[in-house]
């Protein structure tokens, strides 16, 4: 809920559109006093800036915590039944999380204020106490939490979208996981390389921020969602074991992706763009992340073999004979991280930038070893007017290249009409045998007659 004030916390959310909205959002104060008046006069004051609600002892502001979920708790320390000390830890201990406390009290013994401190008080004033040292004081509570939220945030966060970054994705994921069942889902995003080689990494990224906002459009705020980096999402729906909602939403993200694409980069626009959404439900399939990570990832590897822009749910059977562990160690988590997922058949398909990495290594490994690594620049060119846009006959080439070649060769498009090709361990009098069979698959693809295909040829020295 948003309140407007001119004198709250100053936030700027966006739209659906990415459009901005400045709004003001107040801060929701708990005030806990079992002396009546007082707690009125306190309420008087700090209800002129800030929401609040009100308590009279230890356990109706435990009860009302929950409810409200307050920014920050004003006690009074000395109450019978449960003392400020008591309150703060039984809520500390309940929600395993750091709640602001600042503690008031008549009492001028020095050692109180100590203890106070001690047991982790943001802040404690004396009564009675003037209106504006109380604003005041408590402003500067809100303000330093504040603080504190936003590097934390950073920290946890993925910088572009907003989503838990990879790190906090499994540390978050997976202690949700081992204790509520739900719907682990892997989502990534289709045909998402040639947005960048096309229309550049400046559009790459809007389309980026927009899927992670669909994604987080169908999750409700109980759920988790995260970026585990480049055009790979994960979210973890609580208490979701029906594939119908699965189905509902799959069929949104790959509904709203297109309509922004479009939006973006105009009706013309022509990349497959779409979400393939791989599904495993815990506890019953597991319930830690790592075993869940590796299930989901099958899943999506049955999308990716069939046609993508779907959803797939692991079924047992699709279990290898051997176990998955219970638990990983960190060497194991480095080598998820590190390998490949879902190695296709084919030549081993890149960006441009990891690419030229490949390049300038494999140039050393040359030069120290003497292998034999060639590289070869495909050009298309539109040799008489075609009704098929060139985006169409390079994805297509590229499908044909992925296939002729082997799983140790590298490509990449590297310009909107130009593919190039690293051929490892490939001895000379191979080259042209190489060349042949690309082409004559090429034409037997019943490619379009408009495009030639040309290529160069060099050796990595």
């Amino acid at each position: 809920m948003l309140y407007l004030s001119n004198k709250s916390i100053y936030a700027t959310i966006f739209s659906r559109n990415n459009t901005e909205v400045s709004a003001y959002i107040m801060k929701k104060i708990m005030i806990v006093d079992d002396e009546k008046i007082s707690l009125m006069m306190t309420n008087h004051i700090l209800s002129t800036e800030y929401q609040t609600v009100c308590a009279t002892s230890g356990s109706e502001a435990i009860e009302l915590y929950h409810k409200e979920r307050p920014d920050m708790i004003l006690s009074d320390l000395r109450m019978p039944g449960m003392s400020g000390y008591e309150l703060q830890k039984n809520l500390q201990e309940q929600f395993h999380e750091p709640i602001p406390f600042m503690f008031m009290t008549a009492d001028h013994d020095e050692e109180t204020e100590s203890k106070g401190f001690e047991n982790g008080a943001l802040d404690f004033i004396r009564k009675p106490f003037r209106a504006d040292v109380l604003l005041r004081r408590v402003g500067n509570i809100l303000h330093a939490v504040a603080q504190i939220q936003g590097l934390k945030k950073a920290t946890v966060t993925d910088p572009m979208t907003g989503l838990l970054n990879k790190a906090s994705s499994q540390d978050e994921i997976g202690a949700m996981c081992q204790t509520i069942p739900g719907a682990f889902l892997m989502i990534d995003l289709d045909s998402f390389k040639l947005v960048n080689d096309i229309y550049g990494h400046s559009m790459g990224d809007k389309i980026l921020i927009r899927f992670a906002e669909i994604i987080q459009s169908i999750v409700r705020s109980t759920d988790l969602t995260g970026r585990m980096g480049g055009d790979e999402f994960i979210a973890y729906c609580q208490n979701i074991d029906d594939e119908a909602v699965i189905a509902q939403k799959a069929d949104y993200i790959n509904e709203q992706l297109l309509l922004s694409a479009k939006e973006y980069m105009g009706e013309d626009m022509t990349i497959p763009l779409g979400a393939s959404i791989g599904c495993v439900f815990a506890p019953e399939e597991g319930n830690d992340f790592l075993t869940l990570y590796k299930k989901a990832d099958k899943a999506l590897y049955t999308v990716k073999q069939n046609g993508k822009h779907g959803y797939h749910i692991y079924e047992k059977n699709q279990q290898t004979a051997t176990t998955e562990p219970a638990s990983a160690s960190d060497l194991s988590n480095a080598v998820m991280i590190l390998s490949e997922r879902n190695k296709a058949t084919g030549a081993y398909t890149l960006s441009f930038d990891q690419f030229r990495i490949v390049y300038q290594f494999l140039s050393r490994m040359v030069g120290n070893y003497k292998n034999h690594v060639w590289l070869l620049l495909f050009s298309i060119k539109e040799t008489t007017p075609s009704n098929q846009p060139l985006v169409e006959i390079t994805e297509q080439f590229l499908s044909i290249l992925r296939s002729s070649l082997r799983q140790s060769d590298v490509i990449t498009q590297s310009s909107k009409n130009q593919i190039m090709v690293l051929l490892l361990e490939t001895p000379p009098y191979n080259i042209e045998l190489v060349t042949d069979r690309i082409m004559q698959n090429w034409k037997d693809s019943g490619a379009d007659n408009s495009y030639a295909i040309a290529y160069e040829v060099d050796v990595l020295k």
